[in-house]
């Protein structure tokens, strides 16, 4: 129970791999094996081809685990033959930081900045920090920084807006570049639709996220399922006391009727808070007054 009451944060790097298995493992390990370190989950989607992996801890036996992962991720993959679904612009293409019990958003972006410089030192890895970490204003947003991914780096890094916060301004030849940052938590939650159009999946997409007039708190994409021969809208909710999962996803099956296409089925990347879920559930079930307080293993985990 002490360590609980320790400062905590949560780490969610992605790493572009999730089809070999042997790589994926070697990635995950020091998560496993730091001390002061907990892996809470570890999800590899073989259309993405993309390693998400949740852990928590305290501040510096976190940046050791993510360092070390990132030395793996560097050595074993080769962005130069990579191909998926999910944008990308490195091997390691993101470190988020998340502040959980006694940790500021200070302290995060602190640690954000060392991981930064560590990783531009040790890995020879163009580093931008993004979120509450960004230095410039419009670095905040992740899929700015990513843009023209990894094939398009080298042309990006000689823009003199495009200098890197740390590192070298070029890409690393075979692991691009990363971003790091520190953010509130969000749901990672992806809707699958029942057609292999993705055209479909893009034109929804753009229904819903933010920057192109949707809903306040999400990005989205569409993305093709080759695997599964159906499509995708890919989301991010960045902030979801604002715009809850059912929320986002009643948007999705209105917006599919339109297009004659059903919804075959939803899923979450990775963890995702209580309360989330809760408020999903209330709204499904009609629910008159109900709280998190009212859930049985919440109200056990405060004694």
């Amino acid at each position: 129970m002490d360590t609980i009451k320790r400062p905590m944060v949560e780490c969610v790097p992605n790493f572009s791999e999730g089809r070999n298995g042997e790589i994926i493992a070697q990635i995950a390990e020091p998560f496993k094996t730091t001390p002061g370190v907990r892996l809470l989950d570890c999800q590899q989607d073989e259309d993405h081809n993309r390693l998400v992996i949740t852990a928590m801890g305290e501040a510096q036996a976190m940046r050791a685990a993510v360092t070390a992962a990132a030395a793996r991720a560097v050595a074993l993959i080769d962005m130069n033959t990579h191909r998926g679904q999910h944008p990308r612009m490195g091997a390691v293409d993101v470190i988020p930081f998340v502040p959980l019990a006694g940790m500021t958003m200070a302290a995060v972006v602190a640690l954000a900045e060392e991981t930064a410089a560590e990783l531009a030192e040790r890995l020879d890895l163009p580093v931008f920090l993004y979120e509450a970490a960004a230095r410039r204003p419009e670095r905040k947003n992740l899929a700015v920084i990513r843009q023209g991914e990894f094939e398009g780096l080298f042309q990006k890094l000689q823009q003199p807006d495009w200098q890197p916060d740390f590192g070298p301004h070029r890409p690393h030849p075979t692991a691009g570049a990363v971003a790091v940052g520190a953010r509130p938590p969000l749901i990672a939650f992806n809707v699958n639709l029942h057609t292999d159009d993705l055209e479909i999946a893009r034109k929804i997409a753009a229904k819903v996220r933010h920057i192109s007039g949707g809903l306040r708190h999400c990005k989205a994409m569409g993305v093709e399922l080759k695997n599964r021969h159906m499509v995708q809208v890919s989301m991010n909710l960045t902030d979801y006391t604002q715009t809850a999962l059912y929320t986002a996803f009643e948007l999705i099956r209105v917006e599919a009727r339109r297009y004659g296409v059903s919804i075959s089925g939803s899923e979450i990347v990775g963890l995702v808070p209580m309360a989330a879920l809760v408020e999903s559930a209330g709204y499904y079930l009609g629910l008159e007054n109900f709280s998190l307080n009212q859930v049985m293993e919440a109200r056990l985990l405060e004694d």
